[in-house]
């Protein structure tokens, strides 16, 4: 596998000013992992999203990712996450997902992350500097894990305790690797490096908590992980 098969999806909503610099950060470490900035058509800031993409520095750098958009109904992250992971996962080896607040810092983190997958079906995530190896708030998986199960994520929840779920797929298949030593920087306000807005207010209402963590508890206790799970083993 390499780097170039890499597809990182970032759904993102009301924050045009969140692509210059992550894509200043994902271009300074040289990565080749293609970035496709997945937008909602009823977004009040999406001109401003196209603006921001329109604004950015050519990088004569062949091997530099490219960055593209899709836009779509709302679907909130988890609709928007397996919409375009279900789309492209046939076209890369890997398919990963990163928050609009999520910085690359590592020099050849794809690199990594490509050799990390080239034995067959799995995740690997890095150091987020925030909740580190105990799971994954970004992360890239085997295109095959979304094609087998026909999600990235289960279509239950909303925005939260994903990372959750993904800990457990590699858990339980055996193959997940953590890198401490690669970062994916999460500039979260809970890591006081961000300021909190109305996506961030929205996403981690008590209502929201409530429902996600409720659709966690019932996905892990209830059979639907244990489904999953003899599915992805028949991928090793």
């Amino acid at each position: 596998m390499k780097p170039s098969d890499i597809l990182i999806i970032i759904p993102t909503r009301g924050r045009p000013h969140s692509v210059a610099p992550l894509v200043k950060a994902w271009r300074k470490t040289g990565a080749e992992a293609e970035l496709l900035l997945a937008l909602d058509e009823d977004d009040p800031a999406l001109q401003a999203y196209l603006d921001a993409v329109a604004d950015l520095p050519d990088v004569p750098l062949p091997q530099v990712g490219q960055v593209m958009v899709q836009i779509e109904p709302r679907r909130r992250l988890v609709g928007t996450l397996n919409e375009a992971a279900t789309l492209f996962a046939p076209d890369y080896a890997a398919v990963g997902f990163m928050g609009d607040d999520h910085r690359p810092r590592t020099e050849g983190w794809d690199r990594r992350f490509a050799e990390c997958l080239s034995g067959g079906a799995g995740l690997v995530y890095g150091n987020d500097m925030l909740v580190g190896e105990r799971f994954p708030t970004a992360v890239v998986m085997t295109s095959d894990i979304i094609q087998t199960l026909g999600y990235m994520a289960p279509p239950a929840f909303v925005h939260l305790c994903v990372d959750l779920v993904w800990r457990d797929w590699g858990q339980g298949m055996g193959r997940i690797t953590y890198l401490p030593d690669v970062v994916i920087e999460h500039v979260h306000p809970a890591a006081g490096k961000g300021k909190m807005d109305v996506s961030y207010t929205e996403s981690n209402s008590r209502a929201m908590v409530a429902a996600d963590s409720a659709a966690y508890y019932d996905y892990r206790d209830n059979g639907g992980l244990a489904a999953d799970l003899v599915k992805l083993k028949e991928l090793l």
